[in-house]
């Protein structure tokens, strides 16, 4: 599974609780943190695996924090390979999670069986912000956060978003995107 989604979306606290329910059905999950790297100093800070702290103790879990080094599209230029070596190590599920959302950090949907756009419900001008074409490449939209205060706001942007992919070209003939 690919994830994408602006920053504060909550794609770390998803993945983590997401990866636990995973590991208690008896999966191994593998986590492949994406995370940009300054165009300055070529470091990376490799922050999401500390946000993941019950799932990196977790031993059917692992996690690897990977800097882009330049690479555009939200992944880095081995993803794609590392992916297999997950597959090919046990691990039957594998979670990429990119580096955020704008108009081309969507490389990892051609990667991966399902891509999902995670987006909070209270950012403003949700449409606007996202790109279309991240959108056009969502299998599913989740919205996160969806609760407290937030559940009016949440249940706004899914009708907008549910509206904004009927005007979308489909992408496969047996399945239509979700909200």
């Amino acid at each position: 599974l690919g994830l994408s989604g602006p920053p504060g979306a909550g794609k770390s606290t998803f993945i983590e609780c997401f990866g636990k329910m995973l590991t208690e059905r008896g999966h191994k999950v593998s986590v492949l943190a994406v995370d940009p790297s300054s165009s300055t100093s070529g470091g990376s800070l490799l922050g999401d695996k500390t946000r993941m702290t019950e799932l990196s103790r977790d031993m059917n879990a692992y996690i690897r924090p990977s800097p882009t080094r330049g690479t555009l599209g939200g992944v880095t230029r081995t993803t794609n390979e590392v992916i297999l070596l997950c597959e090919g190590g046990g691990y039957n599920v594998v979670l990429v999670e990119t580096v955020g959302v704008g108009q081309s950090e969507f490389a990892v949907a051609d990667m991966v069986d399902m891509f999902i756009l995670l987006l909070p419900p209270a950012g403003g001008d949700e449409l606007q912000g996202i790109k279309r074409g991240i959108i056009e490449m969502a299998d599913l939209v989740a919205i996160n956060k969806a609760d407290g205060d937030l559940i009016v706001p949440a249940r706004r942007i899914q009708a907008e978003y549910v509206s904004a992919m009927k005007l979308l070209r489909k992408r496969s003939k047996v399945w239509r995107p979700k909200v």
